[in-house]
This record gives C-alpha cells, sequence and structure tokens, in this order.
C-alpha cells in the first residue's frame, strides 16, 4: 500500500515541478504599442498658485501620440529586463494656460532608446498551467489567472528636434539635442493566448534638460518631463528546450 501512495506523491511532485518550469521556455519576448505623449515643460500650463495638483495641465492641447517596440528577456517568473525603443511627438502651447498673451508654441519630434527593468508584484499563473500553454482551460477562471501587473524603471537616451512657432523663434533656442531620461511607471498584461499577450502601460519619463520645448522660464524649478500611455501587444517566443537548459 506504500509503494503506490509513494508513487502518486513523487508523481504530483513531479508535475509541480515540470509545471513551474514552463515559463522558461519563453523566456524571450517582443512586443509593439501604441499610445499617447503628454509633456510638462515652460509652455503652455497654469502657474501654481492657480493649478496647485497640476490636473488643470491635463489637456488634448497637449497630447500627441506615441510608439513603441520592446524586446524582454525574462530572468525569473518576476523579474525582466527589456530594450524599448519609443517614436513619438511632444506639444507645448500657451494657447491655454496663464501665458496666452505670450503666445508661444512648440512642437518637439523625439527618439527615446532605453533599458528598463521589470518587477511582476502580481504575477498570473495560467503560464505555469499546461492546459494553457496548450490553448486549453475555462473561461472566466482562466481569464482571471492570467493577469499580470508590474512596476518599472530604468535609464534611457533621448534625441530630440524642435520646430518652434514664430514668436518662440524670436525668443532664440537650441532646436536640438541629446539628453538622459529616467524611465518610471506601472504596467498591467492579459494573457489572452499562450503566446500572446495584451497590455495597458503608463510611464513617467524624467528628461536631464528643460529644453525639450526650446524654451527655459526664469520661474522654472524642474526639469521637463514626459508621459506615455500605450496599448501593447506582446508575442512570447519558444526557444529550443537547449537553449533553456543553458539558461537555468
Amino acid at each position: 500500500m506504500k509503494r503506490p501512495i509513494l508513487t502518486i506523491l513523487l508523481l504530483i511532485f513531479f508535475i509541480q515541478v515540470s509545471q513551474a518550469q514552463l515559463w522558461k521556455l519563453k523566456r524571450v519576448e517582443l512586443s509593439g504599442g501604441m499610445g499617447t505623449a503628454t509633456f510638462f515643460g515652460d509652455i503652455g500650463g497654469f502657474s501654481h498658485g492657480e493649478n496647485s495638483w497640476g490636473f488643470k495641465d491635463i489637456t488634448f492641447l497637449q497630447t500627441r501620440y506615441s510608439i513603441n517596440l520592446s524586446a524582454k528577456y525574462r530572468f525569473s517568473q518576476v523579474i525582466s529586463a527589456r530594450l524599448s525603443l519609443s517614436y513619438g511627438l511632444l506639444h507645448a502651447t500657451d494657447e491655454r494656460g496663464s501665458n496666452e498673451v505670450r503666445g508661444y508654441e512648440a512642437s518637439t519630434s523625439i527618439f527615446e532608446p532605453a533599458l528598463i527593468g521589470e518587477y511582476y508584484f502580481v504575477k498570473n499563473r495560467a503560464e505555469t498551467s499546461y492546459l494553457f500553454n496548450k490553448g486549453r482551460g475555462k473561461g472566466i477562471i482562466r481569464l482571471m489567472r492570467s493577469l499580470d501587473f508590474y512596476a518599472f524603471t530604468g535609464i534611457g537616451g533621448l534625441s530630440y528636434s524642435i520646430e518652434p512657432n514664430e514668436k518662440l523663434s524670436e525668443h532664440g533656442l537650441d532646436s536640438r539635442g541629446f539628453t538622459a531620461v529616467v524611465p518610471l511607471g506601472l504596467g498591467g498584461n492579459l494573457s489572452a493566448y499562450p503566446n500572446l499577450k495584451f497590455g495597458l502601460e503608463l510611464g513617467f519619463r524624467y528628461a536631464l534638460t528643460d529644453n525639450l520645448d526650446g524654451y527655459t522660464s526664469q520661474f522654472s524649478s524642474a526639469n521637463d518631463v514626459y508621459y506615455f500611455f500605450h496599448i501593447n501587444v506582446t508575442y512570447r517566443l519558444k526557444i529550443q528546450k537547449g537553449m533553456s537548459r543553458s539558461f537555468r
């Protein structure tokens, strides 16, 4: 009687171990995303006395588009690193805010390569399920088990080119430049299929310059910042078993 029980326990143990290793077969992920870029600089916006929480500065006038391509490598179930390439447009205008009479306006095209680390504080359990990896599972239960939530940060560079309006051109500006940026943000994914994920990501960028709109005010007390909000699609690549063993 003891031998069948021991056999069953060993079988259960090896099944659990093997399922826990399933994620190692798909360490590499490729993703693409698109969404918005919102800029906070020295052109446009309200003064601190009129806008203590900053919400009035979040407007369609200061919002433009952005796109992203990324390649990710997973070091563990909860830690990943990704190479991110983003392109977008930032916009700043005095049309709404505390300096409407001044009339400055600028459009800034940006290209941002960045190395980003991710930490998953909620990790989906579907990827360690043999049935899910075979494309099988049950509706809402599988859906709830397929959600990821993560925080990220890293370091990046930013190449930018500014197109000012006539009034801003008269002020004089450096229209091109390169600077470092610090990304920080949160994201979430839904593993809808074994190799396909859909996600949302909100990323804050702190630039180590105050010149992304071509103008620095004497009243400015901080560098420029901008936000990306992306809708992402991620494809998980299955690597060879021999390669997977070499990464352990």
